[in-house]
């Protein structure tokens, strides 16, 4: 959705495990731009915030049994100098999905020239690329026109994921919901089977190694 207009809750932040439970990593932008579309966002490098990211991140992970594998990417990462904020967040969404080893086509929202707004866009967006199912996180539902979905022959299902524990470094109690960053740390090439599982996973005998993965 890089053509719809930033959102300040999480388009540019994350949360990490810190040594007090857990705390935001977030890229500053430009002000002036928050009421633009996604793909012009422009980042506010006048603050320090790659040199602020990777100290945290590698802080924190370093003792964590698979953040090598991970750890050169990162390093890479905040060593170019990223000035749009869309770019940053579609490399990493990109290599995030190399990393679990999801196939799917990615598209960008802007190449589809679509138009309307609110549920009418996403129902739009759903034509466009012949989809006959939307999922939408369970939130969405108190301002969504579902019956525009079914007017328009389009099932509309509602994300219902529960994290599943995983041991984390520097915690004892698991904690939900942070950056996919906490989990490959932990967790490694068993990602993807912690994300699908149904029931709880046993990790005790973790694979060593990503295939043709290593950053």
């Amino acid at each position: 959705m890089d053509d719809v207009q930033y959102d300040k809750r999480f388009t540019n932040r994350n949360r990490i495990i810190s040594t007090y439970g857990w705390t935001w990593i977030s890229v500053p932008i430009n002000k002036k731009h928050k009421f633009l579309p996604n793909m012009l966002l422009e980042i506010n490098n006048d603050l320090p915030w790659r040199e602020l990211h990777w100290k945290n991140i590698r802080t924190v992970y370093a003792g964590a049994k698979f953040f090598d594998l991970y750890e050169r990417y990162f390093e890479n990462l905040y060593n170019h100098e990223w000035h749009l904020l869309f770019d940053l967040n579609f490399e990493t969404l990109k290599k995030t999905i190399d990393w679990l080893d999801i196939e799917i086509e990615i598209i960008r929202e802007s190449e589809l020239k679509i138009n309307g707004t609110a549920t009418e866009r996403l129902v739009n967006v759903c034509k466009a690329i012949g989809a006959d199912t939307y999922v939408s996180g369970r939130g969405a539902g108190d301002y969504m026109d579902q019956k525009l979905f079914e007017k328009n022959g389009i099932r509309l299902e509602y994300q219902e994921y529960t994290p599943q524990p995983y041991p984390q470094h520097l915690s004892t109690l698991f904690i939900p919901d942070l950056s996919i960053i906490d989990m490959l740390a932990n967790v490694g090439p068993d990602s993807l089977k912690l994300l699908t599982a149904e029931q709880p996973v046993d990790l005790t005998n973790r694979a060593m190694t990503i295939s043709n993965k290593r950053a």
